[in-house]
């Protein structure tokens, strides 16, 4: 990785900040994306500023995404790796979901990533050679409660960038597909509920998930390893990955059992803390 150039969106916090902070370590210039300027230049000032470019932009202004690929190209000659790991979450039933949050969810979760990486695309493929990270999760392999618009995002994630590998391996674009289970992020603190507020509290598996340093030294051994697609879970949640490719109605079994028995109520009241 020493002297490529690696792009991380999501880069202000958790997943993404553990990914700036062990690419700078393995010798990679960064341009760190997000909205959180401050904590993006927090970050750009411990991965060492002179190999960083903050770049911010709101994912979903497709608009304006040809233009952010024109700078980061600009300053960094060639892009060796786009990691598109920006995301939300959500917590609530789906009939209790305003349909502005699948809008929403599906827009930053799924669209953006797309479209930033159909910018870049022609960019890659005239070099000969470069890396796309997509950054899904274990509710982009199978649906789980409370995690609809999220799963049908994540789900896409799969289908878009699988499709994308089969098309370019040939022409030197390798592209990784990451489905991570429970890591200790604010993902749950920023999910959003069924009106579209910002949840405001974690849960229990986040809090006791794998923390994201750990994580991400998996992930990249595993992407610079060559592998395409990785399910980077354990516990109960790997077991629900493995069920949905072997035995997928003992997976919706089990899944509805845990709603019946009072899962969403359990979620709502560690929601209030």
């Amino acid at each position: 990785m020493r002297g490529e150039c690696w792009w991380i969106t999501g880069a202000s916090s958790g997943i993404g900040e553990a990914f700036a902070a062990q690419c700078a370590a393995r010798g990679a210039r960064l341009i760190l994306s997000g909205r959180n300027v401050e904590a993006l230049n927090r970050i750009a000032q411990a991965c060492g500023a002179d190999n960083c470019l903050v770049l911010p932009f709101e994912t979903t202004d497709y608009a304006a995404i040809p233009a952010i690929v024109a700078a980061a190209s600009a300053w960094a000659g060639q892009i060796d790796c786009l990691i598109n790991n920006a995301g939300i979450s959500q917590r609530s039933l789906a009939i209790e979901t305003d349909f502005s949050v699948y809008e929403k969810i599906v827009a930053v979760d799924l669209l953006a990533p797309i479209a930033l990486t159909q910018a870049l695309l022609p960019q890659m493929i005239a070099q000969g050679r470069g890396r796309i990270i997509a950054i899904s999760s274990v509710a982009g392999v199978a649906g789980v409660p409370m995690r609809s618009a999220y799963c049908a995002a994540k789900h896409g994630m799969f289908g878009y960038f699988d499709s994308l590998r089969c098309e370019n391996a040939h022409l030197g674009l390798e592209v990784h597909v990451i489905a991570p289970g429970s890591i200790k992020t604010n993902v749950s603190r920023n999910a959003l509920t069924g009106a579209g507020s910002k949840r405001g509290e974690s849960d229990p598996a986040i809090e006791n998930g794998q923390d994201a340093h750990e994580a991400v030294a998996v992930m990249l051994n595993g992407v610079l390893a060559g592998e395409r697609e990785m399910i980077l879970a354990t516990g109960f949640e790997a077991h629900i990955a493995a069920l949905r490719r072997s035995d997928p109605d003992a997976l919706f079994d089990t899944t509805a059992k845990s709603v019946q028995r009072g899962y969403a109520q359990e979620m709502a009241a560690s929601g209030r803390g």
